[in-house]
């Protein structure tokens, strides 16, 4: 494949993407934007997400563009004897490939982790399924599924209404994430043994990972979380409290933090209550500190609190709109905005969050159209290019 013209520290490692919708492809954009050559192999059809629409930019799905940026597209039917021999090439010649097909559904193509693995024994070849490839293998694999199933409905919304979903995919960006993390440590080990090795990743067990202390306190504790709405079972304060014209995220971690936020509200009395001098004790005793912190948060308005405790060394925060997120990390130097591509193609995209000292996040390629790069990867397949 061609050089990237923007090196990274992945620069030179190949990967077929095989992955459609969104844990694979965020997880093989990661390695993209880090340097790596991406091939994003599509159905004759292409992703499934290039018509989850609305909203667009132009014709184009934001939904697509905003995980495939930094690859090459090639539509291959695997059903045709010709592009499937092209697909085995592909996979033949790549470092990586990344796969999220029911379990089992490549072997039909000769294009599982043995067969492949038998003629690229260096490959590292990662599959993301839904509940794993045992007894769960047959059920289908949707973030919303998993939300439900691995507990997270239960926890998120008010104790009194029905159960919610996380505003995004969470489960999906979290397997993606851990998909990768697995490539990398693959990669690593092939570096001192040569042989690369199957990488498997769920989207039920990164969710009941990524619930950290709620399973924790189930599989340690013996105790069942249940729906608090804002609130945190194990801290208090953490959560909107209403100043005068709106809520505003209070937060103290500590006993330190809590001295702090009473010093910054002008009760430094209730630092010494003996009622909440622990967090132990305000946890306990939430019901009758909180009406005590509300009566002085509604003397100002959420901004001039956010000003007056971030002064203060008090965690606080205003509740965001998603363009009002974007705007407050660019206030901050963050750059959260970046140009994928150049001239008229160009698509502004989210930042990659990954920081180096060295070496540099690349957003040289917009997110391709379907096939965009089919003679270019047939010739490099074919090893003529």
């Amino acid at each position: 494949m061609p050089a990237s013209p923007t090196p990274g520290p992945l620069s030179g490692l190949v990967v077929a993407d095989f992955s459609r919708i969104l844990a694979g492809p965020y997880a093989t954009m990661l390695l993209a934007d880090l340097g790596a050559d991406v091939i994003k192999i599509e159905s004759p059809g292409g992703d499934d997400t290039r018509t989850w629409v609305p909203p667009t930019r132009g014709d184009e799905s934001t939904y697509y563009l905003s995980i495939n940026r930094n690859k090459r597209s090639i539509a291959l039917d695997l059903r045709r004897e010709d592009d499937l021999e092209v697909a085995r090439q592909i996979a033949d010649r790549a470092d990586i490939m990344v796969e999220n097909f029911k379990p089992g559904g490549l072997a039909r193509f000769g294009l599982d982790y043995e067969t492949v693995a038998s003629s690229n024994p260096g490959l590292v070849y990662a599959s993301i399924s839904g509940f794993g490839t045992g007894d769960g293998a047959h059920i289908p694999g949707y973030d919303l599924m998993v939300q439900a199933i691995s507990g997270l409905m239960s926890l998120t919304g008010s104790p009194d209404g029905p159960p919610y979903r996380a505003g995004i995919s969470v489960f999906d960006v979290m397997t993606g994430m851990h998909a990768m993390i697995g490539i990398l440590s693959a990669l690593h080990s092939r570096g001192s043994s040569g042989r690369g090795q199957h990488v498997e990743v769920n989207l039920l067990s990164s969710a009941l990972s990524g619930l950290v202390n709620q399973t924790g306190a189930y599989v340690a504790g013996d105790t069942v979380p249940h729906r608090m709405g804002n609130a945190h079972p194990s801290l208090f304060p953490y959560e909107p409290l209403p100043a005068s014209d709106g809520d505003i995220i209070i937060i103290a971690g500590n006993d330190g933090q809590y001295a702090r936020l009473c010093e910054a509200l002008g009760v430094p009395e209730l630092a010494g209550d003996p009622r909440f001098a622990t967090n132990r004790d305000r946890t306990a005793n939430r019901d009758e500190l909180r009406p005590l912190l509300e009566d002085r948060l509604r003397e100002r308005t959420k901004a001039e609190w956010f000003d007056v405790l971030v002064k203060a060394g008090v965690a606080a925060a205003p509740i965001n709109s998603i363009a009002e997120g974007v705007e407050f990390a660019r206030s901050l130097g963050l750059e959260p905005v970046v140009e994928v591509g150049e001239g008229p193609a160009a698509v502004p995209s989210i930042r990659n969050p990954i920081r180096f000292s060295r070496d540099e996040a690349r957003y040289d390629l917009p997110p391709p159209r379907l096939g965009q790069h089919d003679d270019d990867i047939r010739a490099w397949a074919k090893g003529t290019r």
